[in-house]
């Protein structure tokens, strides 16, 4: 019988496991070391170790993976060796890319060069054949410069295909033709079609999206099927495995590989949906998570429950146009490194220590100065108690490396110099935090930061002062929130068309069509993954833009089929999102209608969080002990009051300076903080009055 769901989100330096028992409502989280040349066999580790806790492998009857493997194929450049197959005479669009060069620091860097293409022209072949731009057939596909592809592509020994030919998008046959004759000649190489993939105008983004997933497919799509293979083996939920997507939702394990590219910000979209979903759960609507782990800091906005969502996006210089979260990464973990330049300057970032060696303090031979060793010589980090007991840090270690690292170097004492540290990262991730809202026109005094990864909660209180957030919400388990995440997300898989229409000669009839012939397929790639009809839903965009734009807006669809007049309603919410947007509108410009857009999305039952007991005493009978820490504003290292997550009871109010350990991360509450424990086990972190 199986009683449990398991998920288990792969970070740099640990892997964080939820486990939540169906039976009692209750979850517990455990989280094991990394192993970056082997990410699978952190999931066994983990696996193993809740076996020997009483999670028998045949109990688990459901299991959510978020995963970095196509992330670090792509940022560390070992992905598969790609071909890439173009309409004849348009070699060079994967190349010229943008015609511009990109905006930002670069536009600085005198040294500046393009990323190199995943697919060089040495495996770049051409296909004799041409869609026109309404989807006819001007040049018949000719069979002999396939055969001639394949030639080129074997002689180049690739491992895998990318396709993307001319208006695919309008009619596909030519590039699933080609697909067939390449998988017949080589049943082992890996194809990718954009027609398949990203059917959608825009020749160069759709081709750059589909070289990143056939660079990425071959690496994820491997990993994938021996984990499976594994996972068989233990009898680990073999109807319900997952794998997390940047857009929010989850995919099957069967059709992860082929859209791999999906996975890029896998482990970060399961703490958005999270910090949502517990947020939600507290009443509060708009907020920012805050996702400080051992190798980087990802942020996002959440206006109205909605978290925003970007249709085109840039990871490690690479431009991807696929529907994901719209999630803003730094490097900035607990793992980050700190130097000193030639020229006295100190640096934080954006190298990191990784899981191994990691820090100097976690013993492992490392010898660099890390935000870990600072939050160590700070005080708060307790050194003894980290995951239960299970790891300890050593503190002469860290103040070695800070001393001779950062302190000497610079002239400063060491508490100066860790503490110099910390604020350098801090106001590096304060600058991420503001990219996605006050330089987006949003009121950071109208929203409540989320933080949570193993280091969110030591930072974000002192953040959240610097930038003028009135409140915290620190979830009950802030070290494996994105592993609960896993929990929380549906399946979701994302479809759209494009069809270039003045959406004054459209009609509801034709929109109420296109949207029907989207949801036939979408409805029966759910019911293959076992939803029944009463689990699917179905939510429709229009993409709109004045006429003549480079650029579009979804505009929400509230029901199909339409009705006369919707068009209407709609053509005006678009003016209204693209003054939310841009600040400014356009009512009497002519309004194209560009791309179909629907999301399916199974629903998988929901899980509910057991509450909190409310307090029956004082908050002192959490008190843990007391600890010397760095407050600035208390007058530097004095003894603050510590108390244990796990003792706290709904209604509990204490005041900072304070820290609250746990088993998977600690909380740092400055001076002039206060803290509630709500009914689900937030701690909500507001200023004091």
């Amino acid at each position: 019988m199986s009683r449990y769901r398991v998920t288990v989100d792969t970070g740099g330096t640990f892997s964080d496991f939820v486990v939540f028992d169906e039976e009692t409502g209750t979850y517990r989280i455990l989280k094991v070391p990394s192993t970056p040349d082997d990410p699978g066999r952190a999931v066994l580790d983990g696996l193993e170790l809740l076996r020997e806790q009483g999670v028998r492998p045949e109990q688990i009857g459901f299991f959510s993976h978020g995963t970095t493997v196509a992330t670090n194929a792509l940022l560390e450049e070992r992905g598969a060796r790609v071909g890439l197959a173009v309409t004849a005479g348009f070699r060079g669009i994967y190349e010229t890319a943008e015609q511009s060069r990109p905006y930002g620091p670069a536009v600085f860097d005198l040294g500046y060069s393009k990323p190199a293409p995943l697919a060089p022209p040495s495996r770049t072949v051409e296909i004799t054949e041409r869609i026109g731009a309404q989807g006819q057939v001007r040049v018949e596909l000719d069979e002999q410069s396939v055969r001639d592809a394949i030639a080129v592509l074997e002689a180049e020994r690739v491992e895998s295909v990318a396709i993307c030919l001319l208006f695919s998008f309008m009619c596909p046959d030519h590039e699933q033709r080609v697909a067939r004759a390449f998988r017949e000649a080589h049943p082992e190489w890996w194809i990718s079609t954009s027609s398949d993939l990203l059917p959608q105008i825009r020749e160069y983004y759709r081709l750059s999206t589909v070289v990143v997933n056939a660079y990425v497919s071959a690496v994820l799509g491997r990993y994938v099927e021996q984990l499976g293979d594994r996972l068989d083996e233990l009898k680990v939920a073999p109807a319900s495995r997952f794998t997390m997507q940047s857009n929010g939702g989850s995919a099957p394990f069967k059709s992860t590989s082929a859209r791999a590219v999906g996975t890029i910000l896998s482990g970060p979209a399961g703490g958005v949906t999270a910090g949502s979903a517990l947020a939600a759960a507290a009443g509060i609507d708009d907020i920012v998570t805050f996702d400080m782990g051992g190798t980087s800091c990802d942020v996002a906005l959440i206006q109205n429950g909605e978290p925003l969502i970007s249709d085109r996006n840039k990871i490690g210089g690479r431009d991807i146009a696929l529907p994901m979260l719209d999630i803003n990464t730094v490097s900035a973990g607990g793992g980050t490194v700190a130097t000193v330049d030639a020229h006295g300057a100190l640096h934080v970032g954006p190298h990191s220590a990784g899981a191994v060696p990691g820090p100097a303090c976690y013993g492992r031979g490392g010898d660099q100065a890390t935000v870990t060793d600072a939050n160590v010589v700070l005080g708060y980090l307790n050194p003894t108690e980290i995951l239960g007991g299970a790891m300890s840090l050593d503190r002469d270690l860290a103040e070695t490396a800070i001393r001779t690292r950062v302190a000497e170097p610079l002239g400063l004492d060491l508490l100066r110099a860790a503490d110099g540290i910390i604020e350098i990262v801090n106001v590096k991730m304060g600058e991420a935090i503001k990219a996605i809202s006050t330089e987006r026109g949003f009121d950071l005094r109208e929203f409540t930061l989320v933080p949570f990864g193993g280091a969110g909660p030591l930072h974000a209180g002192r953040i959240a002062v610097d930038l003028g957030v009135p409140r915290l919400l620190v979830p009950p388990a802030p070290g494996a929130t994105s592993a609960l995440g896993l929990l929380m997300s549906n399946v979701k898989h994302d479809h759209v068309r494009s069809r270039l229409t003045d959406i004054e000669r459209l009609s509801a009839d034709e929109v109420t069509d296109l949207f029907e012939w989207l949801r036939g397929p979408a409805a029966e790639q759910l019911a293959e993954e076992g939803f029944a009809p009463e689990q699917m839903r179905f939510r429709y965009f229009l993409d709109m833009r004045y006429a003549g734009q480079g650029y579009e807006n979804p505009v929400p669809v509230d029901s199909v089929p339409l009705a006369d007049g919707d068009l209407a309603r709609y053509r005006s919410r678009f003016d209204d999102i693209h003054r939310s947007c841009h600040g400014h509108a356009a009512p009497g410009q002519p309004v194209e209608v560009v791309n179909y857009r629907l999301e399916a999305i199974g629903v998988v039952p929901k899980v509910e969080l057991a509450r909190l007991d409310e307090a029956d005493g004082p908050v002192e009978a959490a008190l843990a002990g007391t600890r010397r820490a760095y407050f600035a504003g208390a007058g530097g290292m004095v003894d603050v009051p510590v108390y244990d997550r796990h003792r706290l009871r709904a209604g509990h109010r204490f005041a900072g300076p304070a820290l609250v350990d746990q088993y998977d991360a600690t909380t740092v509450v400055c001076p002039e903080q206060v803290v509630t424990v709500d009914p689900i086990g937030n701690l909500i972190v507001e200023l004091a009055e």
